[in-house]
């Protein structure tokens, strides 16, 4: 979509959330946390491209640590239900979650289904989280806003988007809920715990 980081062309520009290149550090999460990991469900809306491109990310990072994926994509509210039952059907180890609109709108239906199969989840952002969810790993979210809100200034300031390098994102978090580990009969490995940015107990 865009040209280069320093000079992206056209009208875009602002901070990207590096979606596809930390696929892979969410699956080794997984891993650090649950060692007998060989099946993750991964849960994307497969019609918005940007999501089907970090979905195949994961995919591939999967093959590379020896993992199998379970493909979940959904389209709209009702696919979610479906997803549920092929999970139910052919039980995952744990579940992957690509956000965007669809699957954030959902998370709570996603995190309670999860929890009440007693799957573990790992997320991009932490609100599923702080919903019940077990880990997330992403970019810090606050800094995000306010990168965006410094773009969105120099635009109504009078710079060209074009003109305007587009960022990466330089501090990451991760969050374990430890009473939603508790609850589904996982110890997280105090060497994970200890890497937490943030950890709800």
């Amino acid at each position: 979509m865009v040209d280069g980081l320093a000079r992206p062309g056209g009208n875009i520009t602002g901070v990207t959330e590096l979606g596809t290149e930390l696929s892979a550090k969410r699956l080794e999460i997984l891993r650090d946390a649950l060692p007998a990991l060989s099946r993750v469900a991964m849960l994307w809306n497969v019609a918005d491209l940007g999501m089907t491109l970090r979905y195949r990310s994961a995919e591939d990072a999967a093959r590379v640590l020896g993992v199998k994926v379970q493909t979940l994509g959904v389209r709209e509210p009702d696919d979610f239900d479906h997803a549920f039952a092929e999970m139910t059907r052919e039980r995952p180890d744990a579940i992957l979650m690509v956000s965007d609109a669809l699957t954030m709108l959902n998370r709570k239906r996603v995190v309670e289904f999860a929890n009440v199969q007693r799957l573990p989840t790992i997320f991009e952002t932490g609100a599923p989280v702080r919903d019940g969810g077990l880990m997330s790993y992403g970019p810090k979210q606050s800094d995000i806003g306010e990168r965006a809100a410094y773009f969105v200034a120099r635009i109504l300031r009078g710079a060209r988007p074009a003109d305007l390098p587009l960022e990466l994102p330089t501090r990451f978090e991760l969050l374990i809920n430890l009473k939603t580990a508790q609850a589904l009969g996982i110890t997280v490995p105090p060497t994970l715990v200890a890497r937490a940015d943030e950890v709800i107990e």
